[in-house]
């Protein structure tokens, strides 16, 4: 009997042992910061005060547990998950004579990995192409959007569908969200794109404006509760015409209808092979380019709610482009020589080009770059003129150099033609976006 008092008294420390250390266990868990939030799917209702032990909200050690792994579970999501809001969307572009609007609608399923890695390294060189036409003796005003689909991070509720930018001038915005792309999935629901694109967008009702849809991908050209072809004749009605590209061997485009989907607006269907390496030319000129790169960023100054972001958008921009080819940071710095490209929403040499004591009037002090708070109205201007005289000669200087690396490439793409193909993003649109411009009046260098 003795005994047994003995070892009835042992167990019982030993169970007192083992929960206080539970306590104590579920209390460190609970102390521990936690950025994520419980899965929303969850119906545990957990108090505010995340230091209380789990005993102390009134969760049961089984739920508290469950809890934790959801955290967990959300923490890995959230690694993967692209950030959708880094920056606020530009504002929308004015009005303009000559306008080419190109939406750009990607796949960016599991299999599409090298179509965005194209993309990525293409854009600016499509857009400072497009920058060499002019109408009437003017440069057009050129407008990017893009879209991507066929995600299973977006819910099927939108098609796996999302507008990522609006058309807009502002082609940072585009490349710096380009470049956040990541795939996952999933469901291709081309029509439904075509028609979000169509109906979202702020299309020119000019009928001599270039506008463009190029919908990119791999699966079935059918999927989804959109018919694609009244999605393609909406779209025909705004004087869209619809580009398609489909990822993979030609034939197999035209039996998965992507040939259909451009037909009925008038547009081109093409393949392109999207795990094929873009072939980057070197030249001679490339680290002059690089230097003056340098000295034309540091010209320009950011102001008001939008400058800090934007100018250090463009600055990682050109880290991002670097990080492709010499090629493609030298194809991205041309761009800026062009009237094109205009940062007046947040740079103040842009932003006073053609109203300066209009727009300088409407500036508070302290949204003024913080080179120029401290300095009088004069010395502002003479600032600001100084500036704009220094960025205009670095374009100049640029635009000769332009000259050089595009006879240089000219020369040796011909001795390359034979083994590189022209089966790639970039050659296929640009061969398209020419002809489609041309039938509008739009003249190339």
């Amino acid at each position: 009997m003795k005994n047994s008092k003995i070892l009835f008294g042992i167990i019982s420390m030993i169970i007192l042992a083992f929960s206080a250390c539970q306590v104590s266990e579920n209390a460190s868990d609970s102390a521990s910061p936690t950025t994520t939030p419980s899965n929303p799917n969850s119906n545990i209702n957990v108090q505010q005060n995340a230091n209380a032990p789990a005993q102390a909200q009134n969760v049961p050690n089984q739920q508290a547990q469950q809890l934790q792994v959801q955290r967990g579970i959300g923490n890995i999501e959230n690694v993967r998950r692209p950030n959708y809001d880094t920056f606020p969307e530009p504002p929308a572009p004015p009005f303009a004579r000559n306008r080419i609007q190109v939406a750009l609608l990607l796949d960016t399923s599991n299999s599409m990995d090298g179509l965005i890695d194209q993309a990525k390294s293409q854009l600016w060189k499509m857009v400072n192409e497009l920058a060499k036409s002019t109408k009437e003796e003017q440069p057009p005003q050129i407008e990017l959007s893009l879209f991507e689909y066929g995600n299973d991070w977006l819910t099927e509720a939108s098609g796996h569908i999302r507008k990522v930018s609006r058309l807009t001038i502002d082609l940072e915005f585009v490349s710096d969200r380009l470049f956040e792309l990541k795939t996952n999935g999933g469901n291709e629901y081309c029509g439904w794109a075509v028609k979000d694109a169509t109906e979202i967008l702020d299309w020119s009702d000019n009928p001599n404006d270039l506008k463009i849809i190029f919908i990119a991908g791999n699966e079935e050209y059918t999927q989804g509760p959109v018919d694609y072809k009244m999605a393609c004749l909406k779209a025909k009605e705004k004087g869209i015409i619809i580009n398609t590209i489909h990822c993979g061997d030609y034939d197999t485009g035209i039996r998965h209808m992507w040939g259909d989907g451009a037909k009925c607006s008038g547009g081109q269907y093409m393949n392109i092979d999207q795990d094929k390496k873009v072939v980057h030319i070197p030249t001679p000129y490339d680290d002059k380019v690089l230097e003056l790169n340098k000295k034309l960023n540091d010209t320009y100054f950011g102001y008001g709610s939008l400058g800090e972001s934007r100018k250090h958008m463009q600055m990682a921009n050109d880290v991002k482009a670097s990080g492709y080819s010499s090629a493609n940071t030298r194809t991205r710095t041309f761009y800026k020589t062009k009237k094109n490209y205009s940062n007046a929403s947040w740079d103040i040499v842009d932003a006073t080009e053609e109203n300066y004591d209009e727009v300088m009037s409407d500036i508070k002090t302290e949204e003024l770059p913080e080179e120029m708070q401290k300095m009088s109205k004069e010395e502002q201007k003479t600032f600001i003129e100084e500036k704009r005289k220094e960025r205009k000669e670095l374009q100049a200087e640029l635009k000769e150099l332009e000259k050089k690396v595009d006879a240089f490439v000219t020369e040796k793409k011909k001795e390359m033609a034979a083994e590189s193909g022209d089966d790639t993003l970039d050659n296929v649109m640009m061969s398209t976006i020419r002809k489609q411009a041309e039938a509008k009046g739009f003249v190339f260098e």
